[in-house]
Order: C-alpha cells, then structure tokens, then sequence
C-alpha cells in the first residue's frame, strides 16, 4: 500500500502511454494517446575527442568566406566614389562573347580597381568621378564591381526611345519626333 502511494508522489503526475502492441485477433485503437512513442526520439550523442585525438590536431576552424567585393566589405561601405583611370573592353568567359565595358577606377580608399559599366552606350572617360558599388559580373574574370548609373559624372541609362518608337511607328521618327519632343517639352 505504501509503495504506490510513494510512487504517485515521486514520478510526474503525467506519464506517456506504453508502447502499443498488437495481440491475436485485436487491432490498435485510433486513440491519439495510442499513436504517441513511448519515449523521446534521441539520436546516438557525438563523443568529444579524446587528448591524443586534438594533438594530432583534430580541430579545424571553419575557413572565412570570401567577399564578392573585398574593396567595400573592408571598409564596411555599401558603396564608394572613385575616379576613372581608364575605360576598356573585357571578352566575357567560354561560353558567352561579347565585349563587356569595363573602367579601372582608383576609389577614394587609395584601391584601384575593375567595374562593369551596365547598360547600353556611356559617357565614362578619364578622370570621371564614379560612384562603384558590389556585385561581380559573372562572365568577366575579375570584375567584381559595377559603377551605378545616374551617379557621379556617368549619366543615367537611356530609356523611352522603345515606347517612342511604339507609339509613332517607324516611319515617324524623322519630323513627327520633334514634334512628340515639343509636346513632352510643354510647346
């Protein structure tokens, strides 16, 4: 009598259900208590390493990353300004060709430099100041910046010119240009 009684005190007042077994001629209930383990899933814990194990340098570190665009992650800054060396042409990787535009800039950090110039058509020469932020062009070895566009002495992308084409037609881009000019103009 006293043992129970003990026990009642000592485990938790809630307790898993045994493990369901199945008997001649009887099914398992669809109870959720019933479909519950008996006890915790637990996986085999990993050993630590022994002494002579770590003196024969068991323990690595894992390596450091590294950084798409190192010039900016070193300093912390989304982006820097620089000055234009130089405005070139890079042949892209096997299998693209083309000819990608690529300026060497000195930032404002003292490092020089390789970044893609985006889009169609620019006005980068020697001397151009130029914002630089992150980011590779895949296909360019060593190119691991782009120049922003609308920033610094490089203009801003040409747009428009597909809608204006749409809407006069290509027959109409010779005097009924002007014309669609004077009206975005307020003439």
């Amino acid at each position: 009598m006293a043992l129970p009684l003990l026990r009642r005190f000592l485990l938790p007042s809630f307790s898993l259900p045994a493990r369901p077994t199945l008997q001649a001629g009887k099914t398992l209930s669809s109870s959720p208590t019933s479909i519950l383990p008996s006890r915790p899933f637990s996986s085999t814990p990993s050993l630590p390493a022994t002494y002579n194990q770590v003196r024969r340098g068991c323990r690595h570190a894992q390596p450091m990353r590294k950084a798409v665009s190192p010039a900016l992650s070193t300093v912390l800054a989304p982006a820097l300004k620089g000055v234009c060396l130089k405005v070139g042409i890079t042949k892209p990787k096997k299998p693209n060709s083309a000819e990608r535009k690529t300026a060497r800039v000195r930032l404002s950090t003292g490092r020089i430099i390789t970044a893609y110039i985006p889009g169609e058509g620019h006005n980068v020469q020697q001397h151009s100041v130029v914002l630089v932020r992150g980011g590779r062009s895949q296909d360019c070895p060593g190119v691991r910046y782009h120049l922003v566009r609308g920033a610094g002495d490089l203009g801003g992308m040409v747009v428009g010119l597909k809608g204006v084409v749409w809407w006069l037609g290509v027959e109409g881009l010779g005097e009924e240009r002007v014309v669609f000019e004077d009206i975005v103009e307020g003439g």
